[in-house]
């Protein structure tokens, strides 16, 4: 089978691979038909993502076909099925996975990062892993996982339908995030760089938008939130500047949730965190009802899949598509690569 490796910094391959056999009592074959690169992929790419382990076959947006169950699999997944994945382990023993919580699993390997991932034609998972979702296209399913970690984020923010929810970029998790408070009733605000990514987020359900590169945010932000600043804010970039322009823009006693990862230290005045006595969290994955909820929503039929998909290819076109990501990551949602 083929499959596409990630060998050294800026280097990409295809690769040949025996296909799976023998799969486990416990084990499902998936025929993966899509597979979608995300940022870490492309950090991978750069050499600049400190927890892969290379060379490593990257991918964990999937979008998949049954082929094959072991004996020990319950009914309701049959070969044939079209379904996603939960890229993610836990180990069942460390305090996250205790507290109910196996998203932030302290030992936990992603598809992709810390193991092979599904940029492959044939992938053996758990069971457990294997997420049903009969009534969307597997090219759709390549979407879930990502706009999952969106999900996933406003409800750590515990975000409810009297909240205003400032989310920092516009790429698809902060997509997903849009979504998700908008589904909630939140007042979303959406705040990018990218005219267009910003006229997309309206599109996804984002009442108001802010371009931080042209805008004065602090400015635009007291306009829309009557002084007070966003309830919350949900930072999906990750990088020094919109880290502090979270805590600095944030109302007093509101909550910030954090998924991007910044690549450099960050400082931060903080006297806001007494001051304005601050909800700080972390928001790590999803859990397996944010994947549901993503998949509810997709059946809705009110996503504009074809916008969110920027270059759909086939593998032998990944290394093309990656260089064309790096020379422009703020102009590209999803590159999905067709098996």
């Amino acid at each position: 089978m083929k499959a596409i490796k990630i060998t050294a910094e800026k280097e990409m391959a295809l690769v040949d691979m025996a296909e799976p056999s023998n799969i486990k009592d416990d084990e499902v074959l998936l025929h993966i038909e899509y597979v979608g690169f995300c940022g870490s992929d492309l950090s991978t790419y750069l050499g600049k993502n400190p927890m892969v382990k290379m060379p490593v076959i990257p991918g964990h947006e999937v979008g998949a076909v049954i082929k094959e169950v072991g004996s020990n699999v319950p009914d309701h997944l049959k070969p044939g099925m079209v379904v996603t994945v939960n890229p993610y382990t836990n180990c069942g023993k460390c305090s996250s996975c205790r507290n109910g919580r196996p998203n932030a699993c302290q030992h936990n390997e992603t598809l992709g990062v810390q193991r092979d991932g599904a940029m492959r034609e044939y992938l053996v998972l758990p069971w457990t892993k294997v997420i049903p979702a009969a009534n969307l296209d597997t090219k759709t399913c390549a979407l879930v996982e990502p706009m999952s970690v969106g999900f996933h984020a406003v409800s750590r923010a515990q975000v409810t339908d009297i909240d205003t929810v400032l989310v920092i970029g516009c790429g698809m998790v902060g997509m997903g995030a849009i979504v998700r408070a908008a589904l909630r009733g939140a007042t979303v605000i959406a705040a990018d760089i990218d005219d267009e990514k910003l006229a997309l987020a309206k599109r996804m359900g984002a009442t108001y938008v802010v371009n931080s590169r042209t805008e004065d945010v602090h400015e635009k932000l007291s306009e829309m939130t009557e002084g007070f600043g966003p309830d919350v804010v949900i930072e999906a970039v990750g990088s020094a500047p919109t880290y502090q322009m979270a805590v600095n823009e944030v109302a007093f006693t509101g909550r910030v949730v954090c998924i991007g990862y910044a690549k450099t230290d960050v400082s931060f005045q903080t006297k806001f965190f007494v001051q304005k006595e601050l909800d700080i969290r972390g928001s790590r994955n999803a859990m397996p009802s944010d994947f549901r909820a993503v998949i509810r929503y997709m059946e809705q039929g009110t996503c504009p899949i074809d916008e969110l998909i920027s270059m759909n290819m086939s593998p032998d076109h990944a290394t093309e598509c990656m260089q064309k990501w790096a020379e422009a990551p703020g102009k590209v949602f999803r590159i999905l690569i067709n098996f």
